[in-house]
């Protein structure tokens, strides 16, 4: 069993700690650490997805072993991994380098936090004018050039025991690869990607280093969170950035602005829908227990929706996590006791628990995860509609609520919790990956 990791880099002052401070839990982090210490350190994100409970009528009787559902929109934790500051030659052992580079063989996949307004330089000091752009490429490659340094000084050792030992070019470089947290299909999916044909005697420098990029794509999917978009300069940079890049792995944040509204929300001055710009005061709901907003707050919450809110729809944070979990492929699943009450054995409500999936997981493979007894005796397994499901069919999100039959009576967490205690645990990642 393999939790989801998510790795949140960036450059000094690019924001990133405002970033975590606004996406995680501060009552769930993991760890004795607080976000601003230079060691890595764990905390809980919330990501939204729709719950099923409200497809089938039972929203009042959801009830998460993790996380929370408010009316279907239910709330999915998931990992998040703060990692040392990077700074320009990291994969030369500069500043904390090799500390970030060896955190980073955790994560599954990488949250990248830039400074959209150009207001800091390379190394996180304020200036004016500065090109974010420069921030992309260059963790792109310190980190190409960590795994490419590693591979490229040993090569022609590694080419001579490829040939001697008859391997397959897969075979071979997951070796070289797996330090990395790669897996042999992960590796070949990367060499499918490269397009390279040639045998690894004849690679080249060029030849490697386009080995290593596939790999990059593959090993370290990277969304970008241009942060500080209130910013002047920012819109002139996020237009330059949108036509270079994916804009499928680009979302808009402001960390600050989701801080300032989750503190406001929380001290009960505001009601604030996180993902939305949805923002209301005492005096849009006047019966409601809120504090009145003196001026200055009330000018400051403006601001945020002028500047933020009405241009882009919401802080982006939220979205973020969200689009990190999209470019995994997660899937989520929900096993059940019972496909007409959907509640578990101990009766405690419905749906109790979401279970993150590998995409290709089968539902044998599920049915060990959700406890060794259920797949050691396992009969057969339903989905809705009382439909059979095959031990090695694939779960997506058509047959992701599923109910296992067994040769016998097994624990009662077999019928509904994940047996290692954490609902948004995954199939071994190192596996499926």
């Amino acid at each position: 069993m393999k939790d989801v990791v998510i790795a949140c880099v960036g450059k000094p002052s690019a924001g990133k700690s405002s970033f975590l401070n606004a996406v995680t839990d501060a009552t769930a982090k993991v760890g004795n650490y607080p976000f601003t210490t230079i060691k890595p350190n764990n905390g809980i994100a919330y990501f939204p997805i729709e719950c099923p409970c409200k497809r089938f009528d039972k929203t009042k009787l959801c009830a998460p072993r993790y996380g929370r559902c408010i009316d279907g929109k239910r709330f999915v934790p998931i990992q998040i991994l703060d990692v040392a500051g990077l700074v320009p030659g990291a994969s030369e052992g500069q500043g904390l380098g090799n500390q970030f580079l060896d955190d980073l063989r955790h994560a599954n996949a990488l949250i990248h936090v830039v400074d959209v307004s150009g207001t800091t330089d390379a190394n996180g000091k304020e200036t004016v004018g500065y090109d974010p752009i420069g921030d992309i490429e260059w963790l792109r490659g310190e980190i190409h050039s960590w795994i490419f340094g590693n591979l490229h000084k040993r090569w022609s050792q590694i080419v001579r025991r490829h040939v001697a030992v008859k391997a397959s070019t897969a075979e071979t470089l997951h070796n070289q690869f797996s330090g990395y947290g790669a897996t042999l299909s992960l590796v070949q999916r990367s060499l499918d990607r490269s397009g390279v044909k040639e045998s690894m005697d004849a690679w080249d420098k060029e030849t490697i280093t386009k080995i290593v990029d596939a790999f990059l794509d593959e090993r370290f999917p990277t969304v970008i969170a241009l942060n500080k978009i209130d910013l002047p300069d920012s819109d002139k940079n996020i237009s330059k950035i949108m036509r270079k890049y994916d804009q499928n792995r680009i979302v808009l944040s402001s960390a600050l602005a989701e801080t300032f509204l989750r503190k406001l929300h929380k001290q009960k001055f505001i009601q604030y829908e996180e993902g939305t710009d949805n923002v209301q005061t005492k005096e849009d709901l006047p019966d409601s227990d809120l504090k009145p907003l003196d001026e200055k707050l009330q000018n400051r919450i403006e601001k945020v929706q002028d500047l933020v809110l009405y241009r882009y729809g919401s802080t982006g944070v939220q979205d973020v996590v969200l689009k990190a979990v999209e470019v995994l492929g997660l899937v989520p699943a929900f096993p059940v006791k019972s496909l007409s009450t959907f509640a578990n054995t101990n009766g405690k409500g419905v749906f109790r628990d979401c279970v993150l999936l590998w995409p290709g997981t089968t539902v044998l493979e599920f049915a060990d995860i959700v406890h060794p007894e259920i797949a050691k005796h396992y009969l057969g397994a339903e989905t809705i509609g009382n439909r059979k499901i095959g031990e090695d069919d694939v779960i997506t999100r058509e047959n992701n609520i599923i109910c296992f039959k067994t040769s016998q009576a097994t624990h009662s967490s077999a019928a509904g919790a994940p047996s290692n205690a954490n609902a948004n645990s995954t199939s071994n990642g190192q596996t499926k990956k």
